[in-house]
């Protein structure tokens, strides 16, 4: 690659923590609520508003396409 630098990287660490997430930073990064235990309506084959699967909480099943069409 003739755009990259002759940096040495090192890999030397002491340690590495990991620990669990407040409820703060929780509620701080999430984007809905997920209030209904449905995924998929059997029939038409379209996610449940507010379940496992809502496009409002997780975005559109397809690219570029809203869940009304």
């Amino acid at each position: 690659m003739a755009f990259r630098k002759n940096k040495k990287l090192t890999n030397d660490f002491s340690k590495v923590t990991i620990s669990l997430a407040s409820p703060e930073s929780i509620l701080e990064s999430s984007h809905g609520e997920v209030t209904q235990p449905e995924t998929i309506n059997y029939r038409t084959y379209k996610p449940e508003m507010g379940g496992l699967f809502c496009e409002r909480i997780f975005g559109p099943v397809k690219d570029w396409e809203c869940h009304c069409g």
